[in-house]
């Protein structure tokens, strides 16, 4: 069985973390995301739905884990389906 992916900059557009999928691949590039703890060195690299990424834009960073793989750049509320923000959950509580 083949397992589906996705390019990761064409990702990172879907999910409107980058304005054009060429920005997306230049955040790749600069070194500003990271896929499972691990500095992405390619836009190409693929991502598949369970990967934890790291984006440090100029004004925030985000730690989302892929919950599906687009097929185009929609609206804001379909763009937000295709990710868990994992920085919303806030830290573990304590027992």
């Amino acid at each position: 069985m083949k397992v589906e992916r996705q390019r990761l900059d064409k990702w990172l557009w879907f999910a409107r973390f980058a304005k054009t999928r060429s920005l997306a691949a230049r955040l790749v590039a600069e070194g500003h995301v990271r896929v499972n703890g691990r500095r992405a060195e390619a836009p190409a690299k693929g991502l598949v739905v369970g990967d934890v990424i790291t984006v440090a834009a100029a004004h925030v960073t985000a730690l989302v884990r892929v919950a599906d793989l687009g097929e185009r750049r929609g609206p804001a509320p379909e763009a937000r389906r295709l990710y868990v923000d994992l920085a919303a959950d806030g830290p573990p509580e304590q027992a």
